[in-house]
């Protein structure tokens, strides 16, 4: 396979995540949490044990889309689904720890995919195959099992009492939270979402935290392995990283819940990642370059879970904010696209074409989207504040007022 085959099985996956994650939330509130997740879950791990039996490109091919679409209703639907569970001030919290759950995975992963491929040869197949196949195994046992764990919204959750159901409803209305199960899909939901500046402020944020988790996890093992460590010790070595963003993704959604602000933490901890990646791009010595990678890791973890919490709070109505979501993350997954070929064999060592282009990405995530969204925020609530937002309330009654939203 030539290394532009390598690239497009790359990119494949990322158009088909981003191309159906906008739709996925709305799925998952019409088919219910219960059934929606563990049947992606399964779906998916049966993909992945297909890869493991690919022998050409146009398998890789296939293999890549269908696992981009079903893996596509994951991380948006978890979030949107805690979104529909917790008060705004608690939400933040649990997506770090989800997001966390994906750092430690990435840190651990390629550590147990080195530790698979000593299976080479076993059953006459490769090592890489081994991968595919037992994870994938893994993962489908996980989402037999979910059918058992997955609850619906709080209106239906089996395992509260009416009572505790009730009291979940008025503390969720409380806080401006519309009722999961009772809301029904309307097309004005998603007409809202192109016409409201948040979309795209928070698209244009998300793209760059995007572009940097996917530059960073999928070339981090390069570019350690260039700095002259032998695999085990460069899998060994993402290790830390990947830890200490996890823990800093946790205590960032800690403090913004506790704090009730999430824009000024993105934009305190995002610049460390633009620190990051410069000194990855400069020739610096083995020790600065891998110091790099923490505070590139650091930068970047911490800001995706932050961002969407931050999005879901300013966003009223189940559907609306699902679909909010959804367009947010699939923007921000599109571009694995573009990032999985910036990084070329022909750039080695120091990459500094990928480098240039993710930094700009941060740049444009810090500036273009972080600072715009909060500064339009800060802005509108003095509006509010000073009653020039009353005019739109004027002669509706509570139903409609409620249908408006968060553009009330």
């Amino acid at each position: 396979m030539t290394n532009g085959q390598w690239n497009a099985g790359l990119a494949i996956f990322f158009v088909s995540y981003s191309v159906f994650e906008p739709a996925s939330n709305a799925l998952l509130k019409k088919l219910r949490p219960s059934l929606y997740i563990p049947s992606l879950m399964i779906l998916w791990g049966i993909v992945t044990v297909c890869q493991g039996f690919v022998s050409n490109f146009a398998g890789l091919a296939a293999t890549r889309w269908f696992l981009g679409l079903f893996e596509a209703g994951l991380f948006p639907g978890c979030n949107f689904y805690l979104s529909c569970w917790y008060r705004r001030s608690e939400f933040g919290v649990r997506s770090a720890l989800i997001f966390s759950a994906a750092a430690n995975a990435d840190s651990f992963g390629g550590l147990l995919a080195y530790c698979i491929s000593k299976l080479q040869g076993v059953g006459g197949k490769s090592g890489w195959a081994w991968i595919f196949i037992l994870e994938g195994i893994a993962t489908v046992i996980i989402g037999i099992i979910s059918f058992w764990m997955v609850q619906d919204f709080p209106d239906e959750a089996t395992f509260l009492t009416a009572e505790e159901r009730f009291r979940m409803y008025h503390r969720l209305k409380q806080d401006q939270q519309a009722s999961a199960g009772l809301e029904t899909f309307k097309w004005t939901y998603f007409w809202a979402n192109l016409r409201n500046w948040k979309t795209y402020t928070s698209s244009m944020f998300s793209m760059g935290m995007g572009a940097g988790l996917y530059a960073f996890s999928l070339f981090l093992p390069s570019i350690l392995a260039e700095l002259g460590w032998k695999a085990t010790t460069s899998q060994l070595l993402s290790i830390p990283p990947y830890a200490v963003a996890a823990v800093l993704t946790v205590a960032v959604g800690f403090l913004a819940d506790r704090t009730k602000r999430r824009g000024i933490y993105t934009m305190i901890v995002s610049p460390l990642a633009v620190i990051g990646f410069a000194i990855l791009a400069s020739d610096c010595s083995a020790r600065a370059t891998y110091a790099a990678t923490f505070l590139a890791a650091m930068g970047i973890y911490p800001c995706l879970p932050n961002g969407i919490a931050w999005v879901a709070n300013n966003t009223e109505g189940v559907y609306k904010r699902g679909v909010t979501i959804g367009l947010m993350m699939g923007w921000s997954n599109l571009q694995g696209v573009v990032v999985s070929n910036a990084y070329r064999d022909a750039d080695k060592p120091r990459f500094i074409p990928g480098h240039a282009v993710l930094l700009w990405y941060l740049g444009f995530c810090l500036f273009g989207g972080t600072v715009l969204h909060y500064i339009f925020l800060r802005r509108e609530n003095a509006l509010r504040k000073a009653g020039k937002r009353d005019y739109l309330v004027e002669g509706k009654n509570d139903y409609e007022i409620r249908l408006m939203g968060d553009e009330r």
